[in-house]
């Protein structure tokens, strides 16, 4: 038993910051509906943590996420929050390069999830919103370039998952379609997404963000395919895409250094 009460607004930054983290994009209104705070206390509690370094507000997202700070919370930091902030500036200046909208993901058990995107920057974007979308490893360019760069021993864990996932994308995938995938994928060095998979109007390609030969997150690219028809068309995507990509992985790089343990080799 503690020997005194716990402090209530201690309690309730921890629990918001927990869900913050949990949510990758949080909505003072999503928070509410997850804890139950009033929203004034959480809008309170949420600048709090702001001034603090350990969330960050994203005007164009309209909603909050967490910042590498929170590495300094626990030797067990899985580095996500550090790679999403290192990605964010590249990203937005790729759409503003590019005008197609961009994405970066994190692995999330059988699949990709998006953590970030640039929707609300792109003119044209083919989707609305992404955040929260859960993408599959077997036919989702996002989830390929996961898949496909990762270590054969990670690979091996993940295939077991995918043959039992509740995803009929990732039970389909066979040996064959698999060992197709990783030569085609690492020959071109890019993912792309599965051209039976809806939505068929829309395409993406997508690249891993290396620290060592850790996946660290994927990045990609999406647009209509009526609108780049071409391999000299794509061309023009994934080589600034690739080039964005590099740029993040220096600076997760010089984040890592400076961190230290936040990067450790377990997941």
């Amino acid at each position: 038993m503690p020997s005194f009460p716990p402090v209530q607004s201690v309690s309730r930054a921890l629990q918001l910051l927990a869900e913050v983290n949990r949510l990758g994009l949080a909505t003072v209104g999503e928070l509410h509906r997850r804890t139950g705070l009033p929203k004034p206390t959480i809008v309170r509690l949420l600048e709090t943590l702001v001034s603090t370094g350990y969330v960050l507000r994203d005007e164009r997202m309209r909603g909050y996420q967490v910042t590498s700070e929170v590495g300094r919370l626990s030797s067990g930091f899985h580095g996500a929050p550090m790679v999403i902030e290192a990605a964010r500036p590249w990203a937005t200046a790729l759409t503003r390069q590019i005008k197609w909208p961009t994405a970066v993901c994190v692995l999330d058990h059988d699949a990709v999830i998006v953590r970030f995107s640039t929707i609300p920057d792109s003119p044209i974007s083919p989707f609305h919103a992404t955040i929260g979308h859960r993408l599959s490893l077997a036919s989702r360019a996002l989830g390929r370039a996961y898949l496909v760069f990762c270590p054969q021993e990670e690979r091996d864990i993940l295939l077991s998952l995918m043959r039992s996932s509740a995803d009929a994308e990732n039970r389909a995938l066979t040996d064959e379609n698999l060992n197709a995938l990783i030569e085609v994928t690492r020959r071109r060095g890019f993912a792309e997404r599965d051209g039976d998979v809806e939505p068929k109007t829309s395409s993406t390609v997508a690249v891993p963000i290396m620290l060592g030969d850790r996946v660290l997150a994927t990045f990609g690219v999406t647009y209509f395919r009526t609108a780049v028809p071409t391999p000299e068309a794509r061309a023009k995507l994934v080589f600034p895409l690739k080039e964005a990509a590099a740029n993040v992985e220096r600076q997760v790089q010089a984040l890592a250094q400076s961190m230290g343990a936040a990067f450790r080799d377990e997941k």
